[in-house]
This record gives C-alpha cells, sequence and structure tokens, in this order.
C-alpha cells in the first residue's frame, strides 16, 4: 500500500503554527513511508474563505519547504461530489430527509442545556413518513446512525478510543440549500483522494467518530487516523497570540529561517531521544508517529529562538544573503533597506557575514547588525555610544588615524597591529581605544570584531567616520 496523507486547511486565515505542524508531520510520513502528501484546500464556506488567505497557506507551505504532490484540490468545487453520495445514501435507507425547523431545534437545544445534556438531534423525523413533512420547509439530508453500540477509532497516537453511539447523532450530510457539511465532504473527499492516514489535530478526535459512520454507511474503507496534540502556551494554557499563535507569515518576517522553523516544530509534541537538531534527511528517517506523543506540547519562543540561532551560525553565508533578500519585502523600512543594498554594498555584508551570525540569532538582527555597512556620514549615534567619545577617547581616535592612515596595505591584520601598537605607545588597555573606534566606526557600542569592521568598510570609508570622531 502506498501512503497517502493530506493537509486541508480552510481559508478563512492565515497559515497558523498549529496548521504549519499538522502539515509538515504528514509531510514527514509521506517522506518517510515513500508516499505522498496531498493538499486540499476546504473552502466550502464561502463567506469565510477568501482568495488572500489561500495565497498565504500556499505560500506559508513553499516557504517553509513542505510541498505537495499533484494539484491542489479545492473542496468548494466538488460540491455535487458530495450532493451525489449524500442522496446514494438516501436512497439505499441510510439517510433521510428531516424538516425540523429552526425553532424546533433551538428548542432542542434549550431543553438539552436545561436537563444538563449536550445539545443533540432527538431523531424526530428519523421514522416518519415524509408525507408528513411541513408545508414550505426545505429538508436536510442527515445520517440514519447506528443509536446502539460503540464506534471504536483505533488511532496511532491516542490509542484505541470508544464512543458511545447514543452520544452520536444523526448529523446533517446535507443542508436544506443542497450544500455539504463539512464533516460529510471530507469523508468524501478523504475517500476519492485515496487517503489511507489522516494525521490532524486532536480536536478533531470526536470528527472521527462521526466520520467513521458515515464511511461505514457507505461501505468504503475507513483511513488510518493519528490525532496529534495541540500547542499550548509555556503557561500550559491554549495557545494565543501572546504565546506565539501567529501566521507563518509572522515567523518569516520575525527573522526565522525556514529550517530552523521546521525544526523547531518537528519537536513540538514528537521526540526523539534527546536529539534537538535535525537536518531534513535525519527528520525523514527518524520520524514516526508512534514517537508522537499525547500530551499538549508547549510553545517556546526561547527555544524557538535558539534553534534559530544555531542555523544561522551554521548557515552558508550566502544562504543568509538569501534569507535576508528573503524577509525584506516582509518588514517595514524593507524597501528602503533594499535599496541600499547596492552590488558594492553587498559584497560588503557578504564579507561580514562570518563576524555577523556569531551574534545573531534572527535574520532581523543580521540585518540589524549590518547597518553600519550601509550608514551614511556623519554617522546617527545611539545615546550609549555617544557617551564613549570624551575628549580623551577623541585623541585616541586621532592618534589612531594617524597610525592607521600609514598602512601600506588595508586588511584586518594589519589594522589590529596598528591599534595595539598605539595600546602600547599610549600604555592603556585596549578596550581603551577599541571601543572608541567602534563608536566612530559603527554609531553604536556592540557589533562584529572591530578589525573586521575596519576590514568590510575599507581604508577610506574607515578613515573618514574616524576623522570625524577625532580631536587633534
Amino acid at each position: 500500500m502506498t501512503v497517502v496523507s493530506r493537509f486541508a486547511p480552510s481559508p478563512t486565515g492565515f497559515l497558523h503554527i498549529g496548521g504549519a505542524r499538522t502539515a509538515l508531520f504528514n509531510w514527514l510520513y509521506a517522506k518517510k513511508t515513500g508516499g505522498k502528501m496531498l493538499l486540499r484546500i476546504e473552502d466550502t464556506d464561502r463567506q469565510r474563505s477568501t482568495q488572500e488567505a489561500i495565497g498565504a497557506i500556499l505560500d506559508g507551505l513553499s516557504w517553509l519547504g513542505l510541498a505537495w504532490d499533484d494539484q491542489t484540490i479545492y473542496q468548494f468545487s466538488r460540491a455535487e461530489r458530495h450532493a451525489a453520495v449524500a442522496r446514494e445514501l438516501l436512497a439505499a435507507g441510510r439517510a433521510y430527509h428531516c424538516y425540523a425547523t429552526p425553532e424546533e431545534l433551538d428548542a432542542m437545544r434549550e431543553l438539552a442545556m436545561k436537563e444538563g445534556r449536550p445539545p443533540r438531534y432527538d431523531g424526530r423525523w428519523r421514522d416518519r413518513d415524509p408525507s408528513e413533512a411541513p408545508a414550505g420547509v426545505k429538508p436536510v439530508i442527515r445520517l440514519r446512525a447506528r443509536q446502539d453500540g460503540e464506534t471504536v477509532v483505533n488511532d496511532l497516537v491516542q490509542g484505541r478510543v470508544v464512543i458511545p453511539n447514543k452520544d452520536l447523532d444523526d448529523l446533517v450530510l446535507l443542508r436544506s440549500d443542497g450544500t455539504p457539511t463539512y464533516m460529510h465532504a471530507v469523508v468524501v473527499d478523504d475517500h476519492d483522494m485515496g487517503i489511507t492516514h489522516v494525521i490532524r489535530g486532536v480536536d478533531h478526535l470526536t470528527n472521527a467518530a462521526r466520520q467513521t459512520q458515515i464511511y461505514e454507511a457507505l461501505g468504503w474503507h475507513v483511513p488510518a487516523m493519528a490525532h496529534i496534540p495541540l500547542i499550548h502556551g509555556p503557561d500550559g494554557a491554549k495557545l494565543s497570540k501572546r504565546h506565539g499563535a501567529l501566521g507563518v507569515d509572522a515567523y518569516r518576517a520575525m527573522g526565522y529561517l525556514p529550517e530552523a522553523l521546521r525544526n523547531y516544530l518537528v519537536r513540538l509534541g514528537w521526540s526523539h531521544g534527546d536529539q534537538e537538531i535535525f537536518s531534513t534527511e535525519e527528520m525523514i528517517e527518524a520520524f514516526d508517529l508512534s514517537s508522537v506523543g499525547r500530551s499538549a506540547a508547549r510553545f517556546d519562543f526561547a527555544k524557538l529562538e535558539a534553534t534559530n540561532g544555531h542555523y544561522i551560525r551554521n548557515a552558508d553565508d550566502a544562504r543568509l544573503m538569501q534569507a535576508i533578500d528573503d524577509v525584506l519585502p516582509h518588514i517595514p523600512q524593507g524597501a528602503e533597506i533594499a535599496a541600499s543594498l547596492t552590488p558594492a554594498a553587498r559584497a560588503q555584508l557578504l564579507k561580514a557575514m562570518p563576524g555577523l551570525k556569531e551574534r545573531a540569532k534572527t535574520v532581523l538582527e543580521l540585518i540589524d547588525g549590518a547597518a553600519f555597512i550601509t550608514a551614511r556620514r556623519p554617522l546617527p549615534m545611539e545615546d550609549k555610544a555617544a557617551a564613549i567619545l570624551t575628549g580623551d577617547a577623541r585623541a585616541h581616535l586621532a592618534a589612531i588615524h594617524q597610525r592607521l592612515a600609514a598602512l601600506p596595505e588595508w586588511s584586518a591584520q594589519a589594522a589590529d597591529a596598528a591599534v595595539r601598537a598605539e595600546v602600547d605607545a599610549k600604555g592603556v588597555k585596549l578596550g581603551a581605544l577599541a571601543q572608541p573606534l567602534r563608536v566612530a566606526l559603527t554609531g553604536r557600542t556592540t557589533s562584529p570584531g572591530i578589525f573586521d569592521v575596519l576590514d568590510v568598510l575599507g581604508r577610506d570609508e574607515s578613515l573618514a567616520r574616524i576623522a570625524d570622531q577625532a580631536i587633534g
């Protein structure tokens, strides 16, 4: 059997972080087993589904590197197929017309709440003759569900889940306007797409029992199911925006690398010993549904940042240049920064990258750390940096300027030797000269190694910046 999994988001908003992890688990399982992952956009809610959301989902999956197989399926386009299957169940006596009015359904819910019961349809049209139908009421089609016994879901993560059929009422398959319900459409689509494994959030576990009843009524094989734990915040509460329940596009705009986000997400609910960092190949090789836990995973920004920092430090410099280009369209000032990255500035940025990436946890920090490259004289000064430029510090800068200007060749090593010669001549610590020099060159108190900064900026720009702050 070839494994076929699917990711089936509703395009009513962005690709949120929980959906991204669900897509990742489906993708990994398909890759691990040599199967396929299909993509289905569940756009039957026409009022809330938008093209913008569809675009965000497709873009988010592509950015994460989760390529799906075959053509994207749009659920709404299959509405007639869903209706035809409902009519087949009706003709076979496994479904029936229900003429209950909205007022009657409201009364059922109110009575159930008053009696402390979950709201359930009471089956009043299950065995009535359609000739009793009230005039002017368009019926829905309901499943004639089993009322006794149990429905069992042998879940690959949650284990054997048993739900008494008395707790599952006759669910609506087709609304009175002829449109299918989500529960029914999902079953028909999964069957027609040849889905063998349904991997989704544990909040769908009750849906699994209801959908199993539809499968059984149709005489179709029920796919294997795996309901993965939800993601909670670090405090154990349901994940919210303050915890990180943001769209994948937001993580891109915050400067996270897709490979780092993938790595972080795979460890939310799945474990492989003590290993934390996985290459894509290692993830695929190691992934197994049996290692997915049942407890809710906890989202932790500090761990995500640490993972991202690891990937940045170990990334090829050209890969980080690509990451900078990728994030610029998604951040304020991005267009301005992009315009400042002339070919010469890009060459300087690439040269500075080894020092920049050692200090950065996100791509935004890389960009911020590289601001000295495209800064224009006179440099804007941070308050803490300006405070360093005392009279003595400016005098040191004048002496350093003289030594650096006399260098026959310009390099980090030559600059290092010149500054240390001045340190020895003045009998001071290196910091007494290095910090004013850092401020003069970058306008900040922190930067990559100061001699690397001199090398990256080059002779003319470096000497001009130092001269701006020196007194002689």
